[in-house]
């Protein structure tokens, strides 16, 4: 299963974690309907490269992303997104698109959106589009260790939520 080497990972931290099951789903917004959660509480997962680095990018589902504070929250020229050859060949052991914002398992760095600090809980894919993971942002944050910035915006339409 594409979840065994993240519940490995997250077991032996001794993190408290629930593992959800759920139909399979392919954005943070159906992610959040799905699990119930409020869109809030739903992290969405973008890489991107900024220059010559890799990031993962972590914001709510009921934000989109600005470029512009990206760039300056990571001192960047030049954003791009990755494409999707290049996620498989980075997260080999995911679904494509169903990446955990773990950063630290695959060796990229992390940034998340400040909104998302103020979440009591998230749920995040768990390498799968029919599972997922919810646990503390603080327990999250505290494995993580990510860039903390003010990088997306709310959304105003379901369009914007997946970027």
């Amino acid at each position: 299963m594409a979840t065994t080497n993240l519940l490995q990972y997250l077991n032996k931290t001794g993190v408290p974690f629930e593992l959800l099951s759920h139909v399979p789903v392919f954005s943070a917004h159906d992610l959040a309907t799905a699990t119930h959660v409020p869109d809030n509480e739903s992290a969405k997962t973008i890489i991107i490269r900024a220059d010559d680095s890799k990031w993962m990018v972590v914001l709510p589902a009921d934000h989109r992303l600005n470029e512009n504070m990206v760039r300056h929250a990571l001192g960047a020229k030049h954003i791009h997104f990755v494409q999707e050859e290049e996620l498989i060949s980075l997260f080999p052991d995911c679904e494509v698109g169903a990446m955990p914002p773990l950063g630290n398992l695959y060796s990229i760095q992390v940034i998340v959106d400040k909104s998302i600090t103020h979440d009591e809980e998230i749920v995040f894919n768990a390498c799968t589009h029919t599972e997922s993971i919810k646990m503390k942002y603080k327990d999250f944050e505290n494995l993580v260790k990510p860039r903390i910035a003010q990088i997306a915006e709310p959304s105003h339409s379901a369009e914007d939520r997946e970027w």
